[in-house]
């Protein structure tokens, strides 16, 4: 600790505040100062940003050494990890640390964990250390995705900073305002909220907290020690003080065709560890914060190496490549086998009020019941791909505009209910899951989460109302849009926290879905997205564990504006464009066979011979005639015949009942 009471600083500033300024008089009494420039260069045609980067260095002394951490946004926290107690620091700034972190070229990566990292480093650096950090939480809310997104970072990283350091200052017109004053004698620890939900990084997770789960069985369930995952005090408590929660019977799976399961060999990398379902004795526990699995980092860009040297004409496979990526790096191999078990899920749960404007009563019950008969176009797409079809029944959601749409207890209940169905299908053996639903009034739904998680304007987010005879019903679409602005008004000082959001806007299928994403995140299950639950989930779950997003694909968007900007704040790119409307989940099985075909072929092509791969074909070095049909008299004419093909043997259940007596039943009940 300095003799003056304080032994890191973080100083806040808007731009042109003079925050770098006031740093810098900080340590104006160090003999040495190490400065660490986080900014990169920059485009070289930009004069004026060169002009900022050049005021910078003529200001600082001939006695500073000054490095830069542009590389990689983990050296940061290495240097401060080594620095000595007799070293003076001064970083400048935390913008450009998080435009590092935040570029393509690092990603996919655990941004949560970076963050988490450096403020960890904060907390144990021995050396001075003075951070300078632009204040972005005064502003509105940009109007871009990646703007968002850059100050959804940032906001988390400062915050986690702000926790590490001893003490907090703000700049504004040149003056200085110690939001958090340090003393000579001790430093009191920053007062923290139990129930503020944790954003992109944990803002008070203590020095010794170890990143790491800690999983102890508990009779027939889990105990998860999230250490780091939580926010305060009353979060870390202990957790045997929880309700009961009744088991709730999921519903049951339905084969409409045998699907079809590769052989297990030795090694395979669908056998790969996964992490425990998080429970206590008392039920799940679904926080904010909590730390699950990361894809394979070196997988996915290794898988996509490996297309480069393959024995294949042409440019190869173009977009598509990233769906080779994406397995490689969900499978943990760079060679991704194609997926064998597909488990379709179709969340039904209608809304209530205007949100449902212009759908008939009583259609999303007759898609679900024809779904469960093995009928209609998504029970269809999903026979002809081989995948089972589970139809789950969610809580119909009140009118947003006048009341929350779930109570908290149901939207506890639903998230262990989306959990406890991932779980189940990856005991099963499902390699993959595809998210469908087909409720009434999902749209706005959808939209109303994604004004709330992403500032979204809710015209722009709700696309047109098609009636059943294909006609445009803008009175319809009008009273969905007022539904959500009076939904966003009702809520206006409400907590913005993920269960929140859920409980005012989403609903009963949007909350089951992301406990669905949480759930598939924690046993390593990638999930395929294909309409506005999906990603209205995806942005939920964000807050709840940052990890989620990187285990999802995005088929397509299928024409939806508020699928098209969940897209760009995941970071999801739709692999397709065939503007479909079969309802949500139909891209995604249209588009199924194709990914497949695409892995497959990944796997079982030769490298080219010119890079060292052998040639398969032995008749490869004979020479071939050219030109025309080259026929001689000994050369037989080919046979066109028709070959006979057996039919396969079922290895399952066939067709699901169509009668009363056998329906199987799928409630779901709040517990």
């Amino acid at each position: 600790m300095s003799v003056d009471g304080w032994n890191t600083v973080l100083v806040l500033g808007g731009i042109r505040s003079g925050k770098s300024e006031f740093a810098e008089s900080l340590v104006t009494d160090a003999p040495v100062v190490r400065y660490l420039a986080t900014a990169p260069e920059g485009d070289p045609e930009d004069t004026e940003w060169a002009t900022r980067l050049a005021a910078h260095r003529a200001r600082r002394p001939g006695s500073w050494t000054t490095e830069e951490t542009t590389e990689d946004p983990r050296r940061l926290a290495d240097v401060l990890a080594s620095a000595e107690p007799n070293e003076t620091l001064l970083v400048d700034d935390l913008g450009g640390w998080v435009t590092v972190l935040l570029d393509p070229a690092h990603q996919p990566a655990n941004d949560v964990a970076t963050i988490d990292e450096l403020a960890d480093a904060i907390r144990t650096c021995s050396a001075r250390v003075v951070l300078v950090s632009p204040e972005v939480g005064l502003s509105l809310v940009p109007t871009t995705p990646l703007g968002r997104a850059f100050t959804d970072a940032l906001g988390a990283a400062n915050r986690a900073v702000a926790d590490a350091c001893d003490a907090v200052a703000l700049v504004v017109a040149g003056q200085p305002v110690w939001l958090k004053p340090a003393t000579s004698t001790t430093i009191p620890a920053a007062p923290t909220n139990a129930t503020e939900p944790a954003s992109l990084g944990s803002a008070t997770t203590p020095a010794t907290a170890s990143s790491a789960t800690t999983l102890a069985t508990a009779g027939s369930a889990t105990t998860l020690a999230a250490a780091g995952s939580t926010s305060g005090p009353a979060a870390r408590g202990s957790l045997a003080d929880a309700e009961p929660v009744p088991e709730v019977k999921l519903p049951d799976v339905l084969t409409h065709a045998p699907p079809v399961v590769p052989t297990q060999e030795p090694g395979n990398p669908w056998a790969a560890p996964t992490m425990a379902l998080p429970m206590v004795a008392t039920g799940l526990v679904i926080q904010p914060g909590m730390e699950l699995p990361m894809p394979d980092e070196f997988a996915g860009p290794q898988a996509v190496d490996r297309l480069a040297t393959l024995d294949v004409p042409g440019a190869g496979l173009g977009v598509l490549d990233r769906v080779v990526g994406f397995a490689a790096a969900t499978q943990g191999t760079p060679t991704p086998r194609a997926w064998g078990s597909v488990r379709v899920l179709l969340l039904h749960g209608d809304h209530a009020g205007g949100a449902s404007a212009g759908t008939v009563a009583g259609e999303s019950a007759r898609r679900a019941a024809q779904a469960r008969a093995g009928k209609g176009a998504l029970a269809r797409l999903a026979a002809e791909s081989g995948a089972s079809l589970q139809v789950v029944d969610t809580p119909t959601a009140a009118p947003m505009e006048d009341q929350p749409a779930l109570s908290l207890d149901q939207v506890e209940s639903a998230l262990r209910y989306g959990w406890r169905l991932a779980e189940q299908a990856a005991d099963a053996g499902v390699q993959l899951l595809v998210l469908g639903a087909c409720g009434a009034g999902t749209e706005a739904a959808a939209a109303a989460v994604l004004a709330a998680t992403a500032g979204a304007e809710p015209p722009a987010v709700l696309g047109r109302v098609i009636t059943d005879a294909g006609e445009i019903d803008d009175a319809a679409w009008m009273i969905r849009c007022a539904a959500v602005r009076d939904a966003l008004h009702r809520t206006h000082r409400s907590s913005r926290g993920a269960k929140d959001i859920l409980a005012e806007l989403g609903g009963g299928d949007v909350a089951v879905a992301t406990g669905v994403l949480l759930g598939a995140t924690a046993r390593r299950v990638p999930v395929l997205l294909d309409g506005p639950v999906g990603v209205a989930a995806g942005m939920v779950s964000r807050d709840l564990a940052g990890q989620a997003r990187h285990w999802c694909l995005l088929a397509d968007h299928g024409g939806h504006p508020s699928v098209r900007l969940a897209a760009d704040v995941l970071g999801l790119t739709p692999l397709l464009d065939l503007r479909m409307d079969l309802g949500e989940g139909a891209n995604a099985l249209v588009a199924l066979p194709l990914l497949r075909s695409v892995l497959a072929l990944s796997v079982a092509l030769p490298v080219h011979p010119s890079l060292g791969g052998g040639e398969t074909d032995p008749a490869a070095d004979e020479p071939q005639p050219t030109g025309p049909r080259h026929a001689g008299p000994d050369v037989a004419e080919p046979d066109f015949a028709e070959p006979d093909f057996a039919e396969p043997e079922p290895d399952g259940p066939g067709p699901a009942s169509t009668g009363a007596d056998e329906q199987p039943a799928s409630g779901w009940r709040a517990g």
